[in-house]
């Protein structure tokens, strides 16, 4: 009885995550979605706990080193969640990408051992017979996948706040496959290590695996890094579906497969969205190091800069108003001004929609989400290929904090890092005012051909000081 019990847990578990998945697709339900996978899930680990017997008939024990561990992780991830800024999001979900994969990792190594254990001194013959080579795989393979997603999650995290620079060095790829293969040779001697009773190549599995983690995002520019957590999430998905699998837990194989399907599947997306295939993702170095700097060097003349009188009069009496969203935006906290601007402009009479490129900010949906932390409706936020289409008939773009979304290199300029990258075409409009800080390069750490097109003027400036002076102005009116 216990155990069909358990059974419907995991069922209802699984449907949970698959139907929570389903309403994160649509903001108008992703917060309900979240909470009912969350629900699913909390079913799932307390019927593992109280219900769940090996093939002895013993059920878990050890309660207070389980629920201690529970009552640890759900304090720091609570406080963690409420006190992170919208800046500092993409950094939190790599984090927290990053604490599945060693967890994976870790239930691999855990089960290694117990087979190491267990079988000491069994003859060569007869260990095959014991520990099928399917079996073996799958703990390999969750322990080399669940530690690259680990070290390399922590890589990006501190490449997304600033603490880890980009670095490559000459021959860099072909090192990275060295230590892969290092990974691979390991992983069939420890196999025959086992029955000797070694257990070194399975140490140096997890040590070349966790060198090649740091290696494999090390050198990938700060463009590419939307693309690069989401690789690493579906990392993690595989290998904690590798667990379910060890240990015959459908809920854990459900959740994993979806993490591991979703983080491919966007993964593909945001690679189309790029006109970038995955291999040149991973092997380009796109966005940092020197042909970035060289690109960003060439001398593009000089730049026009417009008043905020000026800007609030012209946006007054457009027709149409198109916003793009950028980092620029996430960083000055300013989604809430943005939004006040816009119900401004449209007691006016002014239509306001907002321009979303894929990979816009650090993360994939970072401006979404801060779009409706702010009450944005879901409606007036318009896809790339939207918000191409209606350009050409707008009479204002605002850019707020955008930089290489923008950038008609990636149209015009075969030598840049970024050409081929579809765009918004902001430049079709028939005024475009770009605010920024300064005029630094973005993220991909190249000079933005649109700031020095006849169509463009510069409005220097804090994103939230620069809004809440704007409607000032527009009030004044």
């Amino acid at each position: 009885m216990e155990l069909n019990i358990l059974t419907l847990c995991y069922l209802i578990g699984s449907v949970t995550f698959i139907l929570g998945l389903k309403m994160l697709s649509n903001p108008v339900t992703a917060r309900k979605g979240n909470l009912i996978a969350a629900a699913g899930m909390i079913i799932a680990i307390f019927g593992t706990i109280f219900l769940y017997t090996d093939d002895e008939g013993n059920k878990l024990h050890n309660y207070g080193w389980i629920f201690g561990g529970i009552a640890i992780g759900t304090i720091i991830g609570t406080l963690a969640a409420k006190k992170v800024k919208m800046t500092a999001m993409p950094e939190m979900v790599s984090l927290f990408n990053g604490m599945g994969g060693a967890c994976a990792a870790l239930i691999s190594a855990a089960e290694f051992y117990h087979i190491y254990e267990a079988h000491k001194g069994v003859e060569s013959t007869l260990f095959s017979a014991i520990v099928p080579v399917g079996h073996y795989v799958t703990i390999i393979a969750g322990a080399i996948i669940g530690t690259i997603s680990y070290t390399g999650s922590i890589v990006a995290w501190g490449k997304l706040n600033g603490r880890v620079k980009d670095f490559s060095f000459r021959g860099q790829h072909i090192v990275n496959m060295i230590v892969l293969v290092l990974v691979i040779v390991s992983s069939v001697f420890a196999y025959n290590a086992i029955m000797g009773n070694i257990i070194l190549p399975f140490l140096l599995i997890g040590l070349f695996a966790f060198v090649y983690g740091i290696f494999f995002v090390l050198p990938i520019g700060g463009a590419d890094m939307p693309v690069v957590i989401s690789l690493l999430n579906s990392f993690t998905g595989v290998a904690a579906a590798c667990g379910g699998f060890l240990y015959d837990n459908k809920v854990m194989l459900t959740g994993g497969i979806l993490v591991g399907a979703a983080g491919t599947l966007l993964t593909i997306l945001m690679c189309k969205a790029m006109n970038r295939s995955l291999l040149n993702v991973l092997i380009g170095s796109f966005g940092g190091g020197a042909k970035a700097d060289a690109a960003g060097a060439k001398d593009q003349g000089h730049y026009k800069e417009i008043s905020l009188s000026d800007t609030a009069v012209v946006m007054s009496y457009a027709s149409k108003v198109m916003i793009v969203p950028g980092y620029g935006l996430a960083v000055a906290q300013a989604q809430h001004a943005c939004h006040e601007l816009e119900k401004l402009l449209e007691e006016k009479g002014v239509i306001v929609k907002y321009a979303i490129h894929p990979v816009a900010g650090r993360m994939p949906g970072h401006m979404n989400v801060l779009l409706a932390e702010a009450d944005v409706p879901y409606e007036k936020l318009l896809e790339m290929e939207q918000a191409n289409e209606e350009f050409p008939t707008t009479d204002v773009v605002l850019v707020l904090g955008a930089n290489d979304v923008v950038n008609p290199a990636a149209k015009n300029d075969p030598a840049s890092p970024i050409y081929g990258m579809p765009i918004l075409d902001v430049e079709l409009a028939k005024l475009c005012i770009v605010n920024k800080r300064s005029m630094k390069p973005g993220y991909a750490g190249i000079e933005n051909d649109l700031f020095f097109r006849p169509k463009t003027s510069m409005l220097f400036g804090d994103a939230k000081k620069v809004l809440q002076d704007l409607i000032a102005e527009i009030k004044n009116l």
